[in-house]
């Protein structure tokens, strides 16, 4: 294996001085360089520890893990993120907490602090929630570390919000990376970000919205396609017209699952609910409204059912360039005759990706593990060297 200098010298010429002592909200709120600095200390650290060599830059502290949806690659890439980098992990949970009995964010976010290096957050269930949330608990330990509170002030990780999910997309588009030979050869490829069918409701939009919010910024053709009700937030989508323009690709909305799989060299099908009815979701949640939000339930489960066409099948795959697309998905995927009745991909389909779908999700612990690295080394290409050069084992054998 080669060593970490294909690596460090591509970082010293990138302008990530913002990085150090940041926080990570939205992929879109980055730089290039920024955006390119994480996927190349990402794979230094893989190299590292490929090659059994430690990669701790800390001997104490916490990662505070706060998650107020499901998960399981998250949670679990979070946790080997810091673990990588020689932080323990503790995990808030809530309902333990005295956040039920009205302790406020500002209360929380400095009593989890104390020795905390890193918090990361999900939260992705509330339109206009998750993300005002994570930038008010960094406000809070911002204030908490100026007022001599805390010795340090936390780096915030966005571990999915209402509005992205930047440590998927930055794994998924990491994964490109090495699928096609580098960066600059993902230019012109085509990417079809479309709808599938579920027999659930109410998943985030911040994938798909994710996606095209990155994507669209390395010349890709982003394709963006679902049944007609079913749109993502107008300012993203605005964003990524916007900055397709800029970058020489292109970005294209469609109601057509066949148009937008046509020759595509990139695919990924993925269910999620209308934006509007999520934010009707999250209106008749703040209103305690039960009977409102199983109504809505019904409703949209009705509506997703009219739209069970929309699948990923051997047949739609023969459409996409020679038949041999990449098939992406940020997992668990609902497979027919799997996980359920009718879903988002067909059950051979799956199986035939699965070793590259693994390999795909492999990325996300070392992109976290980036976006911490950068935030809190000042010269990352300076400190990879020298972690390297002293060469201490991980394990002995």
């Amino acid at each position: 294996m080669s060593n970490v200098r294909q690596y460090t010298d591509a970082i010293s010429k990138l302008n990530l001085k913002d990085m150090y002592e940041g926080d990570f909200f939205l992929t879109w709120e980055k730089s290039f360089d920024e955006i390119r600095g994480v996927f190349a200390v990402a794979d230094a650290l893989r190299n590292l520890r490929e090659r059994n060599i430690s990669s701790k830059i800390f001997d104490s502290g916490l990662g505070i893990s706060l998650f107020r949806d499901n998960s399981t690659r998250t949670r679990f890439s979070f946790a080997s993120a810091c673990n990588l980098l020689g932080l323990e992990v503790q995990d808030l949970d809530e309902g333990k907490s005295q956040i039920a009995h009205g302790e406020t964010v500002r209360e929380t976010a400095n009593m989890i602090s104390f020795m905390a290096d890193v918090i990361g957050i999900r939260d992705d269930m509330y339109i206009g929630k998750g993300n005002a949330y994570m930038r008010e608990v960094v406000e809070a330990v911002k204030a908490g570390h100026r007022d001599g509170v805390l010795e340090q002030k936390p780096t915030l990780v966005n571990l999915q919000c209402d509005i992205d999910h930047p440590t998927q997309v930055m794994a998924d588009t990491l994964h490109l990376v090495h699928e096609f030979g580098g960066l600059e050869n993902l230019r012109g490829k085509k990417v079809a970000m479309t709808w599938a069918y579920s027999p659930s409701y109410g998943k985030p939009l911040s994938v798909p919205q994710g996606v095209i919010g990155l994507m669209t910024r390395l010349g890709m053709e982003v394709s963006l396609a679902y049944p007609q009700g079913y749109e993502v937030m107008g300012d993203v989508a605005e964003l990524a017209k916007k900055q397709a323009a800029e970058s020489g690709g292109s970005f294209t909305i469609s109601h057509d699952m066949k148009e937008a799989f046509r020759g595509a060299d990139i695919v990924y099908p993925k269910s999620w609910a209308p934006f509007k009815a999520m934010e009707e979701r999250t209106d008749l949640y703040g209103r305690g409204d039960s009977e409102g939000i199983k109504a809505l339930e019904k409703r949209l489960l009705a509506q997703n059912a009219q739209h069970k066409d929309w699948e990923c099948t051997e047949e739609m795959m023969r459409l996409t360039k020679d038949g041999k697309a990449l098939y992406l998905h940020c997992l668990p995927a609902d497979i027919t005759d799997i996980s359920c009745e009718a879903g988002e991909v067909a059950a051979s389909v799956f199986d035939r990706y699965r070793d590259p779908l693994y390999k795909q999700a492999s990325f996300k612990p070392y992109v976290i593990a980036a976006m911490i690295f950068l935030a809190k080394v000042k010269d990352p290409a300076g400190k990879l060297l020298e972690l390297e050069q002293k060469g201490i084992l991980r394990h002995n054998a």
